[in-house]
């Protein structure tokens, strides 16, 4: 079929694009390949990486989904801003638990999970080397999506001798060395992995840096209520302005995660943009799941009460896996997981990881998989039962680590 064919249309091969040169296969997903791997030989691996919620939502949530979804007049598309009904919600929510005042026919974008609004906000502004300021350490996403849109990414360390804060002196130097180029920059705090919470200082520092600076800033907001006293949102400092955007999730705080459930917030100039890019992905969220998520942004203090008391006990039991190792942690931090560092014994987190899976099978995720900065750092997450994070401790303690 090939003999009359020019050479080289004979030797061309389909490429993939050049926009994923460097953007490599997400860090999880090569994971549980290979604990899926693991299992199969026998090894029955137990999985402390993943900050994927092991608690259903609650029941009332579940059931409106049950019974909205067996209604024959709810499975059409939807519309690209989502039901009225769920973006009041929204507001209702970010009124009650934030502070915050939120126009919800304006200024709310609901979305089919926040990580897709990051590649939505990446995809609306940036263009060919603008630069994007991401934490180090922080969430792969930030990074990826940047790059993908064809961005510069230049990371900003946080470090725990500066209680992991940005260094804002530094972040103005690059944003001169940027020039005429646009300049974005995520933060997330409560910061994962750090576990850092959130204070009005740092998001008024954050706030004003992004306002003197011309800057366009994204908060990442999922952990606010997970072992928080004090859910903060950046939009109670910074109110509704052109230069804050804030992303949020039922992910955690409702153990929705795999529901798929998100919003972003900001100014109605944003939130139009950002629509512009976002209709063209995809076709709205099922109803069902919205009306579903009505229900679950209605609960009140109980709910996430009995949900933190749950993980306070995982936690106890993290720290006393923590001890084995030995690391050392702050028992201040917030989240769904325990960021710890490493003893001088092993090279890296990925090393002593790597010797945890090996000799234990046990998966505890190394903390340079989120920057340079998290290589001495090991993270623990939270959303494992008791009895596994028992069983943990006991294969630790039974090897020679």
């Amino acid at each position: 079929m090939t003999e009359n064919l020019p050479e080289t249309l004979i030797k061309q091969e389909f490429q993939v694009a050049n926009r994923l040169n460097g953007i490599g296969e997400y860090y999880f997903s090569q994971k549980l390949r290979q604990i899926d791997q693991l299992n199969k030989e026998g090894k029955n691996i137990i999985n402390l990486g993943i900050g994927s919620p092991d608690l259903p939502p609650h029941p009332s949530v579940i059931q409106v989904l049950q019974e909205e979804s067996s209604k024959p007049n709810v499975h059409a598309y939807q519309g690209y801003k989502g039901s009225p009904i769920f973006r009041n919600s929204i507001a209702t929510w970010y009124k009650e638990w934030y502070g915050v005042n939120l126009n919800p026919d304006t200024e709310i974008l609901p979305l089919i999970g926040s990580k897709e609004g990051i590649m939505h906000i990446c995809m609306t502004y940036l263009d060919q080397g603008d630069l994007v300021l991401v934490p180090d350490p922080g969430y792969p996403t930030y990074t990826s999506a940047a790059k993908l849109a064809g961005a510069v990414v230049v990371q900003y360390s946080l470090n725990e001798e500066n209680d992991w804060f940005p260094d804002f002196i530094a972040l103005e130097n690059q944003v001169r060395k940027a020039g005429n180029k646009k300049v974005l920059m995520f933060a997330n705090y409560p910061h994962m992995p750090s576990g850092k919470a959130a204070s009005k200082e740092l998001f008024q520092k954050l706030v004003s840096f992004a306002n003197n600076n011309q800057v366009l800033l994204v908060h990442d907001n999922p952990y606010s209520f997970i072992l928080n006293n004090e859910p903060m949102s950046i939009l109670s400092v910074a109110g509704i302005t052109d230069w804050v955007i804030e992303l949020n999730s039922l992910s955690k705080s409702h153990n929705m995660a795999g529901w798929r459930i998100g919003m972003l917030c900001g100014s109605e100039k944003r939130i139009t943009e950002i629509l512009r890019f976002k209709s063209n992905m995809d076709s709205g969220m099922f109803l069902p799941a919205q009306l579903a998520a009505v229900k679950a942004l209605s609960l009140g203090a109980d709910w996430f009460g009995e949900l933190n008391n749950v993980y306070k006990e995982r936690r106890e039991k993290v720290y006393q896996l923590l001890d084995l190792l030995p690391c050392s942690y702050d028992k201040n931090q917030v989240g769904m997981f325990l960021w710890a560092r490493i003893n001088a014994e092993y090279q890296d987190a990925y090393a002593l990881s790597d010797a945890i899976l090996e000799k234990a099978n046990v998966f505890i995720t190394p903390g340079g998989i989120f920057g340079a900065a998290g290589n001495n750092y090991i993270r623990i997450s939270l959303c494992s039962p008791g009895e596994k994070l028992e069983e943990s401790i006991n294969r630790i303690k039974s090897t020679n680590l």
